[in-house]
C-alpha cells in the first residue's frame, strides 16, 4: 500500500496557532508572538512559520503588516465573504448547476430580507430608498447607471433589514453573480417594468406589510430568473 504523505510542518504550526486564537489568551487586535518566538515555540524555521501565518491570514484569522507583529484579525463578515469569493466564482464558472442553486438561494434570502425590512424600516430609511428609485428612474437611458441604482436599491433593503449578515451576504451575492447572471434590468425596454416592481417592493416595505414585501420581491426575482432561462439557456439555432 502506498504510504500516506506526512502533513507539512506548517500545517501543524498553523493548527497550534489557531487553537491559541480560539482560546481566551488573545482578543481581536492583540499582537501575536514574533516570528522568532514562534520559531522557538514550535522548534521550526522561519519559512515554516511564515507559511503557517500566511495560511492563517488567508483564512481571515490574522492580519500581517510589514515591519510589525501579526495581530489577531477583527471579526468581519465582509472579509469572510470576500475570501470565499474566489472559490465561489470558480464553482460558478465550472458548474451550471451551482449557478442555479445560488439563484435559488438568492430568491429565499432576498425574500426574507424584504420581510425584515418591512418590519424594521424607519422614515429615514424610506426616504433613502425613495431617492435611490428616483435616481434610477432618471438614469433609465444610461444602462450603467441604471444597473448601479438597481444594486443600490437591493443593498439598501439589506441594510434596512438591520441584520449585518444580510448586508454582507447580499454584497457577496451581487459580486458572485456579476459575471454569470444577466438580470432583467439589462434587457432594453424592460426598465419601466423593473422600476414598477421596485416601487411595489418599496410600497410594501413602507406599509410595514412583510408578506406583501416578500411576495413583491419573490415576483421580481422570479421574473428575472425566468427571463434568464429564456434568453441564455435556450438552445442556440
Amino acid at each position: 500500500m502506498p504510504q500516506r504523505k506526512k502533513p507539512k510542518r506548517a500545517h501543524g504550526v498553523r493548527e497550534h496557532i489557531r487553537s491559541l486564537l480560539e482560546s481566551d489568551k488573545f482578543a481581536p487586535g492583540d499582537p501575536l508572538p514574533s516570528e522568532r518566538e514562534l520559531m522557538r515555540m514550535f522548534d521550526v524555521g522561519r519559512p515554516v512559520v511564515r507559511e503557517a501565518m500566511q495560511s492563517l491570514q488567508n483564512m481571515g484569522l490574522v492580519e500581517i503588516r510589514h515591519g510589525d507583529r501579526a495581530r489577531v484579525a477583527e471579526p468581519s463578515l465582509g472579509r469572510m465573504a470576500e475570501q470565499f469569493g474566489d472559490t465561489m466564482r470558480h464553482l460558478l464558472a465550472n458548474s451550471p448547476a451551482s449557478l442555479e442553486h445560488l439563484k435559488e438561494a438568492r430568491l429565499a434570502f432576498f425574500t426574507a430580507m424584504a420581510e425584515a425590512a418591512a418590519r424594521r424600516r424607519t422614515a429615514a430609511d424610506l426616504m433613502r430608498m425613495r431617492k435611490i428609485l428616483e435616481a434610477q428612474e432618471a438614469a433609465r437611458n444610461d444602462m450603467t447607471q441604471f444597473l448601479h441604482y438597481d444594486s443600490e436599491f437591493h443593498r439598501e433593503i439589506a441594510s434596512v433589514s438591520g441584520n449585518p449578515i444580510y448586508t454582507a451576504l447580499s454584497e457577496a451575492i451581487f459580486r458572485w453573480l456579476a459575471d454569470f447572471h444577466i438580470d432583467l434590468v439589462r434587457m432594453p425596454g424592460r426598465e419601466q417594468l423593473t422600476l414598477d416592481e421596485h416601487d411595489e417592493i418599496l410600497n410594501a416595505i413602507e406599509a410595514q406589510d412583510p408578506a406583501r414585501a416578500a411576495k413583491a420581491m419573490h415576483d421580481h426575482l422570479t421574473r428575472a430568473n425566468v427571463l434568464y432561462h429564456r434568453t441564455h439557456l435556450a438552445p442556440k439555432k
